[in-house]
């Protein structure tokens, strides 16, 4: 059996660039896939080293124009960690409220990706307006609670700047509550449309743990620090060049390689079954109502004349703060410890850096041409995702050796 490879470079329909190489068999069928990132280093965990630690939300919210509302909390819960702060609770509602309403705009963001595969042409003007519709709700909502939906100027290290008014939060109520038909239309369509797309029943499927810390917000005693390591790509891949052109770190737990997402949190948190590419499609939708569901009810907990924000010593503790947060690609990981008043290490380990080493193996076992949807059902992140560069000093250009940022 003769076995030939297959490239895609870059992947296509996701933010960032990478490339997908498939080792295949004489029929077409993967037996070896390697995914990885060829975008370039984002270098944020540097830049906010020997600054104070408000910076590092400023500047890690500009990681990814995609998700910056999950970058942001978790670099604040971290820091509030750092710090040892206890965020009122009417912080935490506003925290919770903002990242459960962006969850669905990504989500519908990701269904407007993926409308080529699955929405037939008399279909697609309708989709893609309900799309739009879902969006515009939900980025209201951000908006009015974060500043704004791009870089969140209100989610501050402590709680959030200022609490919203009754007037406010009755119209995101009244907003919100007006979109409940259109959303869940809209999860109907899309689960529809999915299950017509008819991918074959176990494409996508591969046998990893699961990592999902909370069915909403996120939880950080769910990420075990000791049972978390990292690898160089060279040593993961078992493809010299594939190693050496790889742009991020392999994150293990016990060793392994999880899947984290939508699927991920709706099996572990809500009882949902099945595996693999079409799964993942379906699990996104449905959480769209767990997360809507969520912002109402938080909303009517919140005492709008509580206070949002704590007072804090900026010194820092000394002792490594961990911020995790259930992004829509899955959770989210940062970590800074602060010395007096100066931020001295920081780390962010995020969704799609998890879902790296296992996007490739699970292209395996069907036709190369399927390879694309099975990625897509990731709805990866890319620069995000980056985490290493490769430097040639005497040259100054990029050569295949590693330095960790």
């Amino acid at each position: 059996m003769n076995e030939n490879v297959k490239v895609i470079s870059p992947t296509s329909r996701q933010e960032g660039h990478a490339e997908l190489l498939m080792k295949v068999d004489d029929e077409g069928i993967v037996t070896k896939g390697m995914y990885f990132s060829i975008t370039p280093v984002r270098g944020l965990e540097k830049m906010v080293l020997d600054k104070s630690p408000e910076t590092a939300p400023v500047l890690c919210q500009r990681i990814c124009g995609v998700c910056p509302i999950p970058h942001t909390l978790a670099s604040v819960e971290a820091m509030d960690a750092a710090l040892g702060i206890e965020v009122p609770k009417a912080g935490k509602l506003l925290r919770r409220i903002t990242l459960s309403a962006h969850n669905i705009n990504s989500h519908a963001i990701h269904h407007f990706l993926i409308a080529p595969d699955v929405v037939p042409e008399d279909l697609f003007t309708t989709a893609v307006k309900s799309v739009g519709e879902v969006r515009k709700a939900t980025q209201f909502v951000v908006d009015t609670i974060a500043g704004e939906g791009i870089h969140p100027s209100d989610i501050r290290i402590g709680g959030m700047a200022r609490n919203i008014s009754p007037l406010a939060k009755e119209k995101l109520i009244d907003r919100m509550k007006g979109l409940k038909g259109t959303l869940e239309n809209h999860v109907e369509l899309i689960k529809d449309l999915v299950y017509k797309a008819d991918f074959p029943e176990d494409l996508g499927k591969v046998d990893v743990p699961l990592f999902a810390s909370d069915k909403t917000y996120g939880n950080p005693d769910a990420f075990e620090f000791a049972k978390f390591s990292e690898v160089l790509p060279e040593a993961w891949y078992g493809d010299e060049e594939v190693g050496k052109r790889a742009c991020t770190v392999i994150p293990l737990l016990d060793g392994k390689n999880v899947e984290t997402g939508p699927r991920a949190r709706m099996e572990k948190f809500s009882g949902f079954k099945g595996k693999g590419t079409t799964a993942q499609h379906i699990a996104r939708a449905e959480e769209m109502l767990i997360s809507y569901a969520d912002v109402l009810e938080k909303l009517d907990e919140l005492d709008t004349s509580a206070p949002a924000r704590a007072e804090y010593d900026p010194r820092g503790t000394g002792e490594l703060g961990i911020g995790v947060v259930e992004a829509p690609r899955g959770t989210n990981v940062h970590m800074a410890k602060v010395v007096d008043g100066k931020t001295q290490f920081y780390s962010a380990i995020v969704p799609t850096t998890w879902n790296i080493p296992t996007m490739g193996p699970a292209t395996e076992g069907f036709s190369h041409e399927l390879a694309p949807h099975v990625i897509r059902a990731y709805d990866p992140c890319l620069s995000c995702a980056t985490h290493v560069m490769v430097v040639d000093e005497e040259e100054k250009l990029l050569k295949n050796e590693h330095m960790k940022l």
